[in-house]
C-alpha cells in the first residue's frame, strides 16, 4: 500500500503531522509517525491515549504496546497500530463501497 495524502490524511490531521511528500513508503511514514509518538508519550499522553481511543485500536494492542514485553519500542509501537488500524479501515470501506456498487444501492430522487 502506497502511503500519500488520501489514506493518510486523518492520521496527519490527528497526530499533527506535517509531510512535505504527497507519497511516502510504509516505513517512511511510520518514521515520521514515531517520532511524533514518542513526543506524545513524554509530553501528551493523555491526549494521544484519547487518540488511539478515537481510532478504535484496541486497549489490550495498546497496553502491550507500551509494555516492556513488546519487540519494539513504544513509540514505534504505536505507530504500527495506528497504521494497521487504518489499513483496516480502508479495506472495510473498500469491501463495502464495491458491495454497493456491485449490488446498484444508488439512491436516485
Amino acid at each position: 500500500m502506497q502511503f500519500d495524502q488520501k489514506n493518510t490524511g486523518l492520521i496527519i490531521q490527528d497526530f499533527e503531522l506535517s509531510t512535505d511528500k504527497d507519497q511516502m513508503s510504509e516505513e517512511e511514514f511510520l518514521a515520521i509517525l514515531a517520532e511524533r509518538m514518542e513526543y506524545m508519550i513524554e509530553y501528551r499522553m493523555e491526549f494521544l491515549l484519547s487518540l488511539m481511543y478515537r481510532l478504535d485500536i484496541a486497549e489490550h494492542k495498546i497496553n502491550f504496546a507500551l509494555s516492556p514485553l513488546a519487540a519494539d519500542p513504544p513509540a514505534l509501537g504505536l505507530a504500527k497500530l495506528v497504521v494497521e488500524r487504518q489499513k483496516e479501515r480502508l479495506a472495510t470501506k473498500q469491501q463495502y463501497k464495491s458491495k454497493d456498487v456491485e449490488e446498484g444501492d444508488e439512491w436516485e430522487w
